[in-house]
């Protein structure tokens, strides 16, 4: 549905980034170049986390901005900007991973990518009273087997955690990028931090490193053996 002219205002008065695409609507080359320079680390990096793969992530980040540029024409604001945008990254990776699957490249290998969010992950796996683990960790160490924790988790659990703990999106932007429901990202996300929990515990109190599923959809984890999958 069309977004009136008044709408498009009060989102662009919100949003600086709605402001920057809708410059961009107008062939505003400097407004689009903005915008790349603004998401295009944060793309690569949720790219980089869902396919497993950092060069193929800069490959597919290049692919979503090719794909912003050609729809800035019928760009309508009617969300956030990174929510329209994850979106596209979202569509992006599905497709990649799809074809993948029918070409049974089963062997990813994981970039070794480092992020902020790692912190707050850090915080997403921690017990609910918020005690930390038994055994003194070293951060690079813990960022390291948070990432492989991570692979662990299926393809719609892994990327509703990257954009909730990497990019803070909102459940309703969440959904609104995953085309599901935000009770059904609620959902989403507790099971995944079940699941996350469930990976990390023998980790956090023996020292055991998660051994995440090497198979169609998942990024493969380099020397470790393969394992057991969860559910959505």
């Amino acid at each position: 549905m069309p977004v009136s002219e008044s709408s498009a205002q009060r989102h662009a008065l919100r949003d600086p980034d709605v402001r920057l695409m809708l410059e961009v609507r107008e062939d505003n080359a400097a407004a689009f170049e903005e915008l790349m320079l603004r998401y295009q680390n944060r793309v690569v990096t949720v790219l980089e986390h869902l396919v497993g793969d950092r060069d193929q992530a800069e490959d597919l980040a290049q692919e979503v901005f090719l794909r912003v540029y050609r729809a800035r024409k019928t760009y309508q604001p009617g969300a956030k900007f990174a929510t329209w945008l994850f979106t596209i990254v979202n569509n992006a990776a599905s497709n990649a991973l799809r074809a993948q699957r029918r070409r049974r490249e089963v062997s990813l290998r994981v970039g070794e990518s480092e992020s902020s969010g790692a912190a707050s992950l850090d915080r997403l796996v921690l017990a609910p009273s918020g005690q930390m683990p038994a055994r003194q960790i070293d951060k690079a160490e813990m960022r390291e087997v948070i990432r492989l924790a991570v692979c662990s988790l299926n393809e719609r659990q892994r990327l509703a955690v990257l954009l909730c703990k990497f990019e803070e999106m909102s459940y309703s932007d969440i959904a609104e990028a995953m085309q599901m429901s935000p009770q059904a990202i609620k959902s989403l996300l507790s099971r995944a931090r079940v699941n996350l929990r469930e990976v990390l515990e023998p980790y956090l109190e023996h020292g055991q490193w998660p051994v995440p599923p090497d198979r169609p959809g998942r990024p493969a984890c380099p020397d470790r053996a393969e394992g057991q999958g969860k559910g959505d």
